[in-house]
């Protein structure tokens, strides 16, 4: 198949997390299966440019990328330029796959896909949570919405990497067609040693954001029976940071907590095998790519049911999950987390075969194939 990814922004540009990683990784994998992959993204590197030359197509890991150059260099992502491009070239693809939602450079796209009686694929990425709704911006993208994104969203089909997407989708959406597939995680060979520890040793790796409920943790931690430590691996704004510092001095939890800075792709894997718990208490989470890591290092993971893959810990019993109404809520799973020893056990043999197989590149990109095969 001829396939275009339609993106705001794609690697080299990290900054903007997950996102980015997943859509490189299923583009990638694409081309190797033999499929004629293109992505239209623009220069976005935060509020600075990819030091790329722009409105030029180069070949990234296999992948034909064109980085349009953007002319607003906010979350907009205004590009002429793309709109351009895909005016003229929408109707040379077998599929199009549009990455993100909320800004103007995709809602552009949609419009000229709408316009040239194209229905792409949408892949929202977590755009229609609760919490993205609410806690930015809401008034805006409630007139968008009603302006033109309700009909223009109409005319897609829609790709989710979880169950608590989907649910989010349809109420946007009312019977959006569509479908469900996980995305791709970087998963590298080998086994991660692992290592008993004195104390109960807890590990957070994630950007350090209010969304990502490190504080929920932090007050769940405080009210618990038994000794731990928790391991802080990430970063985030420092005004942020310092008030959980703070926060966490107030409790006299100091001495049980250190902020190890970010693990990168070479060592987190190794970070989280050496620890006895993966928590991650997010107020909202469309999928999260780091409980598949920490399961694929062996590491037993407490989430909370805003966690996109709650339902998978769920199914195949790989951890704890949670609601983030109350501290004690939160408390009572780490009490249990620390007590089933055997359960804990279990988790570590089990985690990374199942995370190995369900995860596999090739069946997950054939499975994305289907989906732009029956949506066509």
């Amino acid at each position: 198949m001829k396939i275009l990814f339609i993106v705001p922004s794609y690697k080299p540009a990290y900054i903007y997390g997950g996102p980015v990683v997943v859509i490189a990784r299923l583009a990638e994998q694409l081309t190797l299966m033999g499929h004629q992959v293109e992505v239209y993204t623009t220069t976005a590197n935060g509020d600075k440019e990819l030091d790329i030359a722009a409105n030029s197509a180069v070949v990234m890991d296999g992948v034909k990328v064109t980085y349009f150059k953007r002319i607003t260099g906010d979350h907009t992502h205004v590009s002429p330029a793309l709109w351009k491009a895909v005016w003229t070239n929408a109707g040379q693809f077998d599929k199009i796959h549009i990455h993100s939602w909320w800004n103007l450079l995709v809602i552009g796209a949609s419009f000229i896909c709408k316009w040239k009686k194209v229905k792409p694929l949408l892949s929202p990425h977590g755009m229609f949570c609760d919490y993205v709704l609410t806690a930015r911006n809401n008034r805006s993208k409630k007139l968008l919405h009603r302006a033109m994104g309700k009909r223009l969203l109409r005319n897609t089909y829609l790709h989710v990497s979880s169950e608590l997407e989907w649910k989010e989708c349809q109420q946007v959406i009312k019977g959006w067609e569509g479908g469900l597939v996980f995305n791709l995680v970087a998963l590298p060979e080998g086994n991660y040693t692992r290592t008993e520890n004195s104390v109960f040793t807890i590990s957070f790796l994630s950007r350090i954001d209010p969304k990502k409920g490190l504080d929920l943790l932090i007050l769940a931690l405080s009210r618990v029976s038994f000794p731990y430590r928790l391991l802080i691996a990430g970063t985030g704004d420092d005004k942020y940071v310092r008030t959980l510092k703070a926060l966490i001095a107030s409790l006299d939890m100091s001495h049980n907590v250190e902020w190890v800075g970010w693990k990168g792709s070479r060592d987190k894997f190794d970070f989280l095998a050496g620890t006895d718990l993966f928590a991650l208490i997010s107020r909202n989470e469309n999928f999260a790519i780091v409980v598949i890591e920490a399961l694929y290092a062996g590491t037993p993971v407490l989430i909370s049911d805003q966690v996109g893959l709650a339902g998978y810990v769920r199914e195949h019993d790989l951890g704890w999950v949670t609601s983030i109404g109350s501290a004690e809520a939160i408390s009572a799973q780490l009490e249990e987390a620390y007590r089933d020893k055997l359960r804990r056990t279990y988790i570590t043999r089990s985690a990374p075969g199942r995370v190995r197989d369900d995860f596999n590149d090739a069946r997950l990109a054939s499975s994305y194939i289907q989906l732009y095969k029956k949506y066509n």
